[in-house]
């Protein structure tokens, strides 16, 4: 698997839509990057932005991303209850598959230069990759925040950038770039006391007051509640779990109590199943018990790794197989389109059709996903068959006929639940709710799409048969079963249509 970084920039913009907009566009241009979180904060006037991209990528987005804030975001109008020093406040890189953190030092090293030099923005290093001691900590790197900075850089050798001008840029302030392990942000919100009590908590968690180890800790007021924010820079320095009961005991020993708690962003899973199994009080391992972690270990490969299956110059998986798959996915929307009719009052008419069609439209698509992996194994079981050499003659041609016999049954068992899907989505398009016609439509043409696909896998196989004659059921039915499958399409079609037109 190619290598992975996560890259969570942080902007000095909780607000304005059309500013987040612009960053998650800059951030998403990018081939390969995957945002998997956006958190905006109106008070702290913050955004964080949690993405994942193999290293190049991961630059490349987030150069864009800081370009865009540059252009968009002004920190002489900006306020808010969190400290910042640039548009683009922090850049971290985070190392995940097959990336160290030796990677992801390199990565900030690189995008801090472009930076500095391509859009005059001075840049500081910190955490793994900072190149003084005393900046590996981001608040001592932001001290002072835009505005004290602005009167120290260029004056004071202390606070000379490693990349770009020794001078403050005059909207878009300074950015640290960096590389660290995985940071959680968590918020825990008091219910009684005040900012105070809130404060005087952050001091007694944070580290560098003597606290929790690896916690960096601020005590605020978000709109009339005490909010205790934290930072936890190592998890198996200090757990999630850890730093809750810390805030909660100290709340409760001043006669307040934790009324919740938020997480910024993303927390790796075994930080939940470690808070979990510390008030469980488990034994053993809760993730070895949840059904979910376990059902995804049995299951196949992600989407982006059996799409690069496909465009591989391996033969399987080929058309069969994306024929079922593009079946399954019709399948869906017409599950979809029945979970958005049923139970509406405006759709009782038929209430009940739609009921048994979700129930149908499930038992498709997971017929269709088994015959997806079945299509798969049937090529690999004629091309065992074509490897008999050809000195064997007869048991050759005995193996190839059988093995396209089989090959041909999988793609005429995916066919038919196709033309099955087809109907259903021309009667989700026909009957459903008119909110979800568009969605019903598109799960038609899927449908036929698998519908033609399995048929031409139907007649290949059947033209390659040493014994055609033993085929030519099968490709007289593939033929039937795609003109049908055709004209719920047309169906579906044309009841879109309708809609559209009002």
């Amino acid at each position: 698997m190619a290598a992975l970084v996560e890259c969570v920039p942080n902007f000095s913009e909780g607000r304005d839509p059309a500013i987040l907009e612009a960053l998650r566009v800059a951030l998403t241009s990018v081939s390969g990057v995957r945002l998997l979180d956006v958190q905006a904060d109106a008070s702290h006037h913050r955004s964080v932005f949690t993405f994942v991209a193999p290293p190049d990528a991961a630059v490349e987005a987030a150069f864009r991303a800081i370009r865009t804030a540059q252009e968009r975001i002004d920190l002489t109008r900006h306020a808010g209850e969190h400290p910042r020093m640039g548009a683009t406040d922090v850049v971290p890189f985070v190392p995940l598959e097959g990336a160290t953190m030796a990677d992801c030092v390199a990565l900030a090293r690189r995008l801090g230069e472009r930076v500095g030099a391509e859009l005059g923005i001075p840049v500081y290093l910190y955490a793994r990759a900072a190149t003084r001691p005393e900046r590996e900590r981001l608040p001592d790197v932001r001290r002072g925040g835009f505005e004290g900075l602005r009167d120290l850089i260029g004056t004071d050798p202390a606070r000379a950038p490693d990349f770009g001008p020794a001078r403050i840029h005059p909207t878009a302030g300074a950015t640290a770039i960096g590389a660290r392990p995985f940071l959680v942000a968590y918020n825990v919100y008091l219910a009684g006391g005040d900012v105070a009590l809130a404060k005087a908590i952050a001091k007694s968690l944070r580290t560098s007051d003597g606290g929790l180890p690896a916690v960096q800790a601020k005590g605020f007021d978000v709109e009339g509640e005490p909010q205790v924010s934290m930072n936890l820079l190592d998890l198996d320095a200090t757990a999630l779990h850890t730093a809750f009961d810390a805030v909660d005991t100290a709340a409760r020993r001043a006669g307040a109590t934790v009324a919740r708690s938020e997480l910024v962003g993303l927390v790796p899973e075994r930080a939940v199943y470690a808070a979990a199994e510390a008030h469980l009080r488990l034994q053993d391992a809760l993730a070895d018990h949840a059904l979910e972690r376990q059902v995804r270990r049995s299951a196949g490969p992600a989407l982006d790794e059996w799409m690069d299956g496909v465009a591989s110059s391996s033969p399987s998986p080929g058309g069969g197989t994306v024929s079922a798959v593009a079946g399954a996915v019709a399948a869906a929307l017409a599950a979809m389109v029945g979970r958005l009719t049923a139970g509406r009052k405006k759709y009782a008419a038929v209430d009940g059709e739609f009921r048994a069609l979700i129930g149908e439209a499930e038992a498709l698509r997971l017929r269709l996903m088994r015959l997806g992996e079945e299509d798969a194994a049937a090529y690999d079981a004629v091309s065992a068959a074509y490897a008999i050499p050809k000195a064997e003659e007869a048991r050759r041609t005995a193996a190839i006929q059988a093995a396209l016999i089989e090959a041909t049954r999988v793609p005429l068992e995916t066919l038919r639940a196709a033309r099955a899907v087809a109907a259903l989505a021309a009667r989700a398009a026909e009957a459903g709710n008119r909110n979800a016609a568009s969605d019903a439509g598109v799960g038609a043409l899927l449908a036929e799409a698998a519908a033609r696909g399995a048929a031409y896998n139907v007649r290949i196989n059947v033209a390659g048969m040493p014994d055609r004659a033993a085929g030519a059921p099968f490709a007289a039915e593939a033929v039937r079963l795609v003109e049908e499958a055709s004209r719920d399409a047309a169906r579906a079609r044309t009841a879109v249509e309708a809609v559209i037109a009002g």
